[in-house]
């Protein structure tokens, strides 16, 4: 079947996974400042994952027309709204207070002086000899893979964007189908009614 809009895919692509990878711990750490503690941190940030999974194919094509990162975009100003959203939620007001990063803290550093037992001219040892594929690792890709939690992370979020559109695709496929009935329903009475 030919769709005009393709519809979302079930599966995860690799490229979101790679986004959450590369920003997830960032999105911790400023959801956890902006709501001031850690607690709801993870819940907020898997809203905000949704989020922007459900908007995900339309995101890349922005980024590929206008050549600028339109998901990280979409990413802070989903941030900022579900931040405000869980804030205005909240029975008791919520008190932030942002601190500055580079703050020294208020007592003195102490020096760190060397051993007296070092030698002044010491030779630094030898380097172990290195085999030929030792050598030729630094040309091959990484093996660091992205963690379990981060890829559950984007499954996650994946999985329920793809349920919302399914409810989204099946409330307009039930209303348009009303909407027909209703017309049809309409048109026959006074198509009746003119003979």
């Amino acid at each position: 079947m030919a769709y005009l809009i393709p519809p979302m895919e079930d599966e995860t692509p690799p490229e979101f996974i790679a986004f959450v990878a590369a920003r997830r711990d960032m999105l911790l750490d400023e959801a956890a400042r902006l709501i001031g503690g850690d607690r709801s941190a993870p819940e907020l940030c898997m809203q905000v994952l949704t989020d922007l999974a459900g908007r995900w194919r339309w995101l890349t094509w922005i980024s590929r027309l206008t050549h600028r990162d339109a998901a990280a975009q979409h990413l802070d100003r989903r941030l900022t709204a579900r931040t405000k959203q869980w804030r205005e939620d909240q029975i008791y007001p919520v008190e932030v207070s942002v601190l500055r990063e580079n703050a020294v803290p208020e007592r003195a550093l102490e020096p760190v002086g060397a051993p007296a037992t070092t030698a002044l001219y010491e030779r630094p040892p030898t380097p172990p000899e290195e085999s030929l594929a030792q050598q030729l690792a630094y040309f091959l890709p990484s093996t660091i893979r992205a963690g379990s939690e981060v890829v559950a992370d984007a499954e996650i979020a994946w999985v329920h964007a793809y349920r919302r559109y399914l409810w989204h695709r099946y409330l307009r496929m039930g209303g348009g189908m009303v909407l027909l009935v209703g017309g049809m329903v309409q048109f026959m009475s006074q198509f009746s009614a003119t003979t």
